[in-house]
């Protein structure tokens, strides 16, 4: 039987990644809380030059979103637009199937470079102000089937989604609404680990907790200063992934 509370693969870290660690968890968590989406798509390509196994940080990304998204959805849940949710689930969850079965079988290699690619395009979107948008149909369905195969394999989909989402529910709404998507989204991806005997590394998301608890209620706090000030936020950020995923072509080349 698989040990999911074996000795944390952060142990093996030398001083300086364990820095750039904790610090990179900070600002995911301020980033997944600050908009409702983007933790992921923001954080891991990061990690992925600290350490380039997606397999690693993936169920620690995943255990710290549950815990985070239901704090906050443990007083929200009215606020939740069960409406649409519930149609666009048959749109995004048998496509997030499919991404996570490619994720447990193909080469860690093309993974990241899956996902250097798929954040090199949000950021060229983010820094050049450009915005992925749906016109409804049958556009709505590409963007969240494509979303929910990219969140599958890395994650990283929430844009695609929130493309689409924010054309259907209320802005008051939207966050919560999504992070019940993200934590049930999650909840498959992790039973499917569990399933196919994958580590949980459960003792390096517990190690690192404490800094993504840091980072997530400073993006609570900052929510509205954010939301206010989305556009230059995503610009700012969009040109610095920019050069965090040259950096990580260059380093698997």
């Amino acid at each position: 039987m698989l040990d999911y509370f074996n000795q944390s693969l952060l142990f093996d870290f030398t001083p300086l990644q364990l820095l750039f660690s904790a610090l990179v968890f900070a600002w995911s968590g301020f980033v997944r809380s600050g908009l409702g989406f983007g933790g992921a798509a923001l954080g891991l390509p990061l990690m992925l030059i600290i350490y380039d196994r997606p397999v690693f940080w993936l169920p620690v990304i995943g255990a710290h979103l549950l815990i985070f998204t239901s704090m906050t959805l443990l007083t929200r849940l009215k606020n939740v637009d069960w409406h649409y949710l519930g149609k666009s689930a048959p749109w995004i969850f048998p496509a997030k199937l499919v991404g996570v079965f490619g994720l447990l079988n193909l080469p860690n290699d093309w993974l990241v470079i899956i996902i250097y690619g798929i954040t090199l395009v949000y950021a060229l979107l983010w820094m050049l102000q450009l915005s992925i948008k749906s016109a409804g149909g049958w556009g709505d369905k590409f963007l969240l089937t494509l979303g929910g195969y990219v969140s599958g394999t890395s994650l990283t989909g929430a844009p695609l989604i929130v493309a689409v989402f924010m054309n259907h529910v209320a802005k008051s709404r939207l966050r919560d609404t999504l992070f019940l998507l993200w934590f049930i989204l999650v909840t498959v991806k992790m039973s499917t680990f569990v399933a196919f005997g994958v580590d949980l590394h459960f003792n390096s998301a517990l190690l690192l907790l404490p800094m993504a608890a840091i980072g997530h209620f400073a993006g609570l706090h900052a929510h509205d200063f954010m939301m206010q000030n989305d556009t230059l936020f995503k610009r700012v950020i969009g040109a610095v992934l920019v050069l965090i995923c040259m950096l990580g072509f260059w380093a698997i080349a």
